[in-house]
């Protein structure tokens, strides 16, 4: 139920970011970003969330004839679940980043007087797109939102099934999918691909390991991209897709900054090292002669 709702956390988190992208770069209005939620959900994203994002955007405030979204003051709250997903997976070490950012942007949305001090800061703002070139960005936006919320459920099932090896509870992953699959706030057709991932290999490493979501995601790349440099350029806040496709680069590299990381943790601290060429932890006498001992 935790990492259920961290997970619910992330999902909310990225059909915010998809709808800002859609009304700073695209120019559309909230009725017919509506439309284009109803769009996504007869496809792929199918989804609870989906469903009633297109219920809100279409929704308009009877006091002011206003879109209802646009007078609810844009501060996130939160019960405390997906602070905690994040906090178990540090203490598990694993890797939630794309959650942890839809904990941190729910936090940053509820500093006002730091908001209100820092509006005046330099940076771009959004020019909405033409009615072609906007109708193409919300297909890529789509990919975008369906290739993060990949990473983002990989890393809600690796949670679990860390917290499972640790306490021996012998989770079964594709039953997960299913239990939820049957009626909660994150229940989606897309569930039942998890679910057929996890029958046919137990023992799959990661979602992103299942030859059909690294098919899926494999198409996306370019959109996904495209997407955050136009975010970046436009400067719209994205944490969530950004924090999605670092994970994914970062799993897929050859190396990584953390040796480099390591090599100074040895310098200040003789936290010593592991060498790529042999085994053992070692320590490099940096005050001294600079050379290498055993650990």
């Amino acid at each position: 139920k935790m990492v259920h709702n961290g997970i619910e956390y992330a999902d909310m988190q990225l059909i915010g970011e998809a709808y800002q992208l859609l009304r700073d770069v695209g120019g559309y209005r909230p009725v017919q970003i509506a439309e284009i939620f109803r769009t996504w959900n007869t496809g792929r994203l199918d989804s609870y969330l989906i469903e009633i994002t297109a219920e809100v955007l279409a929704h308009v405030d009877a006091a002011t004839g206003k879109p209802f979204v646009d007078v609810i003051q844009d501060q996130a709250e939160q019960k405390g679940t997906g602070r905690w997903t994040v906090q178990i997976a540090l203490d598990l070490g694993v890797p939630v980043s794309g959650i942890a950012e839809a904990v941190f942007a729910r936090s940053l949305s509820g500093h006002t007087a730091l908001r209100d001090a820092s509006r005046g800061l330099a940076g771009p703002k959004p020019a909405p797109l033409g009615e072609a070139e906007a109708a193409a960005f919300a297909d890529r936006v789509e990919q975008a939102l369906y290739a993060s919320k990949i990473v983002s459920y990989t890393q809600g099932f690796h949670e679990i099934a860390a917290g499972s090896e640790e306490y021996d509870w012998d989770i079964d992953l594709g039953e997960v999918a299913a239990i939820w699959r049957g009626g909660c706030i994150i229940r989606a057709v897309f569930l039942d691909r998890i679910r057929a991932a996890y029958d046919a290999r137990p023992d799959l490493p990661s979602l992103l390991s299942d030859e059909a979501f690294a098919r899926e995601i494999a198409q996306a790349q370019d959109d996904w991209r495209e997407v955050l440099t136009t975010a970046t350029r436009q400067g719209v806040p994205t944490p969530g897709f950004s924090a999605a496709l670092a994970y994914y680069d970062a799993l897929r590299a050859e190396r990584l900054p953390a040796a480099l990381t390591q090599g100074l943790r040895d310098f200040f601290g003789a936290h010593t090292y592991r060498r790529t060429d042999r085994e053992g932890s070692f320590h490099t006498l940096w005050g001294g002669d600079r050379s290498e001992i055993g650990a």
